[in-house]
């Protein structure tokens, strides 16, 4: 477990709410809940300077699917505390649908991360641009965003499709708003999580220690 200290920060503004701040920590990028497949141990930052996608802190990645009531998860509540805390755990990999992933050891898996908003609370956290582009698609339960300058698109899944910040070819800054984290899944509900993934030329790249940076930077207030 990789631990990184930012106790200095105090507290954070939440809903109204003061609540204590605890130190981020994070697990080595690859290392996935038991029996959810073989990650890919990558400390690769592809995307140096990356916003991170939820507009505030705090917020946990971690497993919808593999973590506490998921599906193939241990017993209990998605709402239980023990999805909604450190240390962070990578799913890019992840044993999921048979989607081809070429960086993945055996060449299938999750294309991105799961991130829990601060609470099990639907419609109330925001997901913003992590860097400047144009909203190139938006379907049913997935936007789409184009950056300017990596090149990247960047993935948003499981945004409330009715309260939408963006419209297809507007041009976003960096930080702004896009969506709602909901449950939204098309006809099939999902858990209160964002999906968030980046692809390039038809590959998907890991997203999990880029994602690591940019939360760093949020919590120290340089987002």
């Amino acid at each position: 477990m990789c631990s990184k200290a930012l106790s200095a920060l105090g507290v954070v503004l939440l809903t109204g709410n003061i609540l204590a701040q605890p130190d981020f920590d994070y697990i080595h990028p690859g290392d996935l809940a038991p029996g959810s497949g073989e990650g890919r141990a990558d400390w690769t930052v592809y995307r140096e300077g990356m916003r991170f996608p939820l507009e505030t802190a705090p917020a946990y990645a971690n497993s919808q699917v593999w973590g506490t009531g998921g599906l193939q998860g241990p017993p209990g509540s998605q709402c239980d505390n023990a999805n909604y805390s450190y240390p962070w755990r990578d799913n890019y990999c992840e044993t999921r649908r048979q989607w081809e992933m070429p960086l993945c050891p055996v060449g299938t898996g999750h294309q991105g991360q799961d991130i829990r908003p601060a609470t099990c609370a639907g419609g109330v956290h925001w997901a913003v641009a992590a860097e400047a582009g144009t909203i190139a698609h938006i379907g049913v339960f997935r936007v789409e965003l184009r950056g300017e300058e990596s090149g990247f698109w960047y993935r948003y899944l499981h945004l409330d499709h009715d309260q939408l910040a963006v419209e297809v070819g507007q041009r976003v800054d960096r930080g702004d708003r896009i969506g709602l984290v909901s449950n939204n899944f098309g006809d099939t509900p999902t858990t209160i999580h964002l999906h968030f993934d980046m692809h390039s030329g038809g590959v998907f790249y890991p997203t999990y220690m880029s994602l690591v940076r940019g939360y760093e930077a949020l919590l120290s207030g340089s987002p």
